[in-house]
């Protein structure tokens, strides 16, 4: 499995920007489906966004969609969630998570928490009003 680690969460005023990493360790995460999930306090883990390996398609939950990205890059070994126009209900722990290499998945598995293997230890972000 890869191991996961993920950086750059903070406290950001409504309508800033924040950039969130996930470094991929153990081997190179070329073949892998990624994904951003959330859970704020009291809240089930919620999908954020993904990106699918086989075609390089992303998919974004209907909430952020508009004001977040996964870029990702292959040779750092790192997927990135970019955060724009954040609002405060946008404050939870975010987590980065990978499945397993080579798997392909729908774009609708891909929002499953379930479909993933591996899980980094996640990040708090606080959006104040």
């Amino acid at each position: 499995q890869v191991q996961l680690v993920e950086s750059g969460g903070g406290l950001v005023q409504a309508g800033g920007s924040l950039r969130l990493s996930c470094a991929a360790s153990g081997r190179t995460f070329s073949r892998n489906g990624m994904g951003w999930f959330r859970q704020a306090p009291g809240k089930e883990r919620e999908f954020v966004a993904s990106f699918n390996w086989s075609g390089g398609s992303t998919s974004y939950a209907d909430s952020v969609k508009g004001r977040f990205t996964i870029p990702r890059d292959n040779a750092k070994n790192t997927v990135y969630l970019q955060m724009n126009s954040l609002k405060s209900e946008d404050t939870a722990v975010y987590y980065c998570a990978a499945t397993g290499d080579g798997i392909i998945l729908s774009g609708y598995d891909l929002r499953v928490p379930s479909r993933y293997t591996s899980w980094g230890q996640g990040t708090q972000v606080t959006v104040s009003s």
